[in-house]
């Protein structure tokens, strides 16, 4: 019977979480899940719908417990605990024994009746009957009751005396009895049991004050975390706007710089058109000048061509030469070889550490400079003066800006000059533009062979919809037929390679990765839950990132559209929320073994993915 059980595992599996029902709820239509999970599914949707056949349902039902479904899967859990080995359940915690209850303590005289109370001084404990005369008689008045009757009456007292544990003795840490006082502890310092109670309070009364201490100085910590978290958000903003101001000054320097060498530019090839116009018309006069002689040299009377007379234009005399035009103005050499300047004592003050740059900075090693073009330009820049500048004429130098420092101009025979346009470019921020993106794009389609049928294809097999109603497609062995996902037609094993998805719901989907061997029937085949795919799931308002069973939840940016750079050389995947830039919010580092298929799991009923057409 166990065994016709565990085959029916994937009939008792929730179709939304993938686990054996827990808390199993049935719908009218006869479909059945988790009732967390479709209370989850059903959240802020109006009307619902069964998450498997899609039935509609104009009121809500009343979700009610299916009592026949759950036992049966108890019973599965039971059947699949018999089978785990023994080693496997011997490292399973054991569950806490109830303790039983106490029994109830006799009447010493009767041996029969409940006991009311226990006598300390005569060691025994009395019914209600028989613990009269200890309340009547005064000869009892002196004995101590307690109440209720003590059980452990018996360890209470001395085994060799048989007289009650009265007194407690320092030296050996002892409970004793008057006969041990007298005999065996007559030299030792003792106390009574209300004076050792009374010192085991006083420690008490010290752990509870230390406690409230630590507590307190916790506490204390707690604020202290409160506040460095504020600090250090105003340190942070201060470092931004300080470090933004930097990037605005160098983008201001860079576009001033840019339009200078447009203006070369321009400059440039106007003068060279006008040459141009110029030549072309001496070449038009000398045209004009070389068909007349021409005609004349083909002309048979030789008085007429005797007479003729035939003079070379004026621009014969001019010789022609191509015009050396360099962009080479005082603001383009002054900007190209600030920045190198600018550049080079930035890199070897960064190289540093930073209590050494602080250090440098009050020793005066750079000034702030401002230098006045002939163009109005101004560059503002910090400048290492035992470098560039003689120290002495600086001021000379700044306010008459006449011709290039001797420094600057032997700054074209070092490689740094010739290279400082494409310093960031070397650079590796974070985030990236979509065009730097775009030299790796893919035109990727969905495989119709691998959908599901409850995920409908259009637009040429670029857009993929959760459909209601299931498609008639064929069965073939690549088909999802558990999970509504989907592969692309395309693998990849070597080479970069990137694609976007635009999101309709950024809700119960999953982008991802696959190999071609993924399972395409058991609950196993689920996008991350397994160790043949990859993915990023938005699973309500959760981001998770899913391998091989094993999930790291990740912050939410929300996105609707999503770019997945695949470095197959590297062995890595880099998941982007796509809006101006495209910034980077997971990576899976991965040696791949095959090729790999981007895949895709939607869920939500009319929501959809679009495989984005990119430029490279």
């Amino acid at each position: 019977m166990a065994t016709s059980l565990l085959n029916l595992e994937e009939d008792l599996t929730c179709s939304i979480c993938l686990c054996p029902f827990d808390g199993p709820v049935s719908l009218t239509c006869g479909h059945s899940f988790c009732q967390r999970c479709l209370e989850a599914a059903w959240r802020g949707v109006e009307p619902v719908s069964c998450p498997h056949c899609r039935t509609l349902y104009t009121v809500r039902p009343e979700l009610k417990r299916n009592t026949v479904l759950s036992a049966v899967v108890e019973t599965l859990r039971a059947a699949s605990d018999a089978t785990v080995p023994p080693e496997e359940r011997a490292r399973e915690v054991p569950m806490p024994k109830l303790e039983p209850e106490p029994k109830p303590v006799l009447c010493d005289t009767c041996m029969e009746a409940k006991a009311e109370s226990t006598c300390m001084t005569c060691a025994a404990s009395f019914c209600v009957e028989h613990v009269r005369p200890h309340r009547e008689n005064p000869v009892f008045r002196a004995h101590r009751l307690v109440e209720p009757p003590l059980a452990d009456l018996h360890h209470r007292l001395c085994t060799e005396h048989a007289k009650l544990l009265e007194f407690f003795c320092v030296q050996h840490e002892r409970a004793m009895c008057s006969g041990c006082l007298q005999e065996q502890h007559r030299g030792c310092d003792f106390c009574t049991v209300e004076e050792q109670r009374v010192k085991k309070q006083d420690k008490l009364g010290t752990l509870d004050g230390k406690i409230e201490k630590n507590q307190l100085v916790i506490s204390q910590m707690r604020e202290q975390q409160a506040k460095l978290k504020d600090v250090a958000a105003v340190r942070k903003r201060a470092l931004e706007q300080e470090y933004q101001q930097v990037r605005d000054l160098l983008q201001r320097d860079e576009s001033e710089a840019m339009k200078a060498l447009e203006k070369d530019l321009e400059g440039g090839q106007s003068k060279l058109g006008s040459l141009m116009k110029k030549f072309s018309q001496n070449i038009e006069k000398m045209n004009g000048t070389k068909d007349e002689i021409s005609r004349l040299l083909t002309q048979s009377d030789s008085m007429d061509f005797l007479q003729a007379s035939v003079d070379l234009p004026s621009v014969v005399s001019f010789d022609p030469y191509a015009p050396r035009i360099n962009l080479d103005s005082k603001a383009v050499i002054a900007h190209h070889a600030c920045i190198v300047g600018l550049k080079e004592q930035v890199s070897r003050i960064l190289s540093q550490p930073v209590e050494t740059r602080q250090s440098n900075l009050k020793q005066g090693f750079f000034l702030f400079l401002s230098l006045s073009l002939s163009l109005s330009l101004s560059i503002y820049i910090y400048i290492y003066i035992g470098k560039i500048f003689n120290p002495h004429k600086v001021s000379q130098r700044v306010s008459g800006f006449g011709g290039l420092p001797a420094s600057f101009s032997s700054m074209d025979n070092r490689p740094v000059f010739s290279k400082c346009l494409n310093t960031f470019r070397r650079i590796k921020p974070t985030e990236h533009t979509c065009i730097s993106l775009n030299p790796d794009a893919t035109i990727l389609m969905f495989d119709q062979r691998t959908a599901h049928r409850r995920v409908a294809l259009s637009d040429n097999n670029t857009k993929a919809s959760v459909s209601d109603e299931p498609s008639a497609y064929p069965e073939v062995p690549p088909r999802f037929t558990v999970c509504s996902q989907v592969l692309c037609s395309k693998g990849f094993s070597q080479g970069r390679h990137y694609w976007e998805v635009k999101m309709s719901s950024n809700n119960f989907c999953g982008i991802g990765l696959a190999y071609g061997s993924i399972d395409r029937k058991g609950p196993s085949s689920r996008l991350g839950r397994n160790a043949q795919s990859w993915c990023v799931e938005w699973f309500n308002v959760k981001l998770s990132a899913w391998h091989n069973s094993s999930e790291t939840v990740l912050s939410n940016p929300n996105p609707s559209r999503v770019g997945v750079l695949l470095d197959c050389d590297e062995g890595c995947a880099t998941f982007y929320n796509v809006t101006d830039r495209a910034y980077p919010f997971h990576m899976f580092v991965f040696p791949f073994s095959e090729p790999v298929y981007p895949a895709f799991w939607i869920f939500s009923s009319g929501s959809s993915i679009t495989l984005c057409k990119l430029n490279n």
